[in-house]
């Protein structure tokens, strides 16, 4: 297994290069970028400074909206923007083996720690939705699956076909203007109230529940429905095949063909799943964040996206795929401890 771990952690360094090359030369393509910004601002300030003059001066017109030469070799160079956009990649690449993941544009500041202080709130979110998803999907699929086409069944596979139809960012809208807004159950947003730092322990736990409530329905929803359905078929096809039937012929119980045999290698598909897990206990949703208003790394990367923040979406990227990557190979690996039949 060493081995095989190897060659994956290996063959990850040319899929991210691909993936961040791509969407690098993407943006960079798009207008909007820190230039344009800085000369926008400039534009605005110049607008406003004569906004109050109706006097037209004599003389020679000077286009006050455009940079110097000096400020836009300055800007350049401190974002890593050349007329060579391969050269500008390859620059951003290895500045972000050493953590140099560049300054932010639009607020001046290091992308790194404008990502580390927004990971605690994804990460508090993604820990939370992945407990609950699986404590809730494994137990409900396998009652589905023994206690197939009854009542139960039935009942709960309305609840299974509504978090397949309705997206989570849906959702979460209809929450927010129905439970926050109308009733006033809870509150519209935000990951804890303004006045947080002043409660107690207990009442600060309270209001970080409260706000936690609907976007973490919203977070589960989706992988709920989808997990629970593959525990159920996956444990159906189990119970339905050859050697479960041969074990029920032999007598063994049918508790224990159920949970000692099928169970187990129901699990195998659900393995899978683990390692995807990963990327959305860092990378969260931007659009739940968006609809909560959650200043997570979500919301961060949706708001970098809108104002063309480049350093900061490449930084939230960067971060991302590599997670992504890691959890495909968490997949894996969790596929290998649970089905010892695996040999890498």
């Amino acid at each position: 297994m060493a081995a095989y771990i190897i060659r994956r952690l290996l063959l990850m360094i040319p899929t991210f290069i691909g993936i961040t090359m791509v969407v690098f030369f993407v943006i960079r393509s798009a207008p909007g970028g820190p230039i344009e910004q800085a000369r926008l601002a400039k534009l605005q300030a110049a607008m406003g400074g004569s906004g109050g003059s109706g006097a037209v001066s004599a003389g020679p017109q000077i286009d006050q909206t455009e940079l110097s030469d000096e400020d836009k070799a300055r800007l350049m160079k401190e974002y890593g923007i050349s007329d060579n956009v391969v050269i500008d990649y390859f620059s951003w690449l290895g500045k972000l083996m050493i953590l140099d993941f560049g300054k932010s544009s639009i607020y001046n500041t290091s992308v790194l720690k404008m990502i580390a202080s927004k990971m605690p709130i994804s990460i508090f979110f993604g820990l939370i939705t992945m407990f609950i998803t699986y404590a809730i999907s494994i137990p409900l699929g396998l009652t589905k699956a023994i206690k197939h086409k009854t009542m139960f069944d039935n009942a709960t596979s309305l609840s299974v076909y509504f978090g397949y139809a309705i997206p989570n960012y849906a959702l979460g809208a209809l929450l927010v203007v129905f439970i926050s807004a109308q009733w006033e159950l809870l509150p519209l947003g935000g990951f804890v109230s303004e006045n947080f730092k002043m409660l107690g322990f207990w009442a600060g736990v309270w209001d970080l529940i409260i706000h936690a409530v609907l976007p973490i329905t919203c977070y589960v929803i989706g992988s709920f429905a989808f997990l629970t359905m593959l525990m159920k078929n996956q444990l159906m096809e189990q119970m339905a095949s050859d050697y479960v039937r041969t074990a029920l012929a032999k007598g063994v119980p049918y508790k224990k063909a159920i949970f000692k045999h099928a169970f187990d290698n129901s699990l195998i598909p659900i393995a899978t799943t683990f390692g995807n897990q990963i990327s959305l206990l860092v990378g969260g949703s931007f659009l739940i964040e968006k609809v909560f208003n959650i200043d997570g790394i979500g919301l961060l990367g949706f708001n970098s996206m809108l104002s063309k923040d480049y350093p900061v979406v490449m930084g939230v990227l960067a971060i991302s795929a590599f997670l992504q990557l890691l959890g495909n190979l968490l997949s894996d690996i969790c596929v290998a401890l649970v089905d010892p039949r695996v040999k890498f």
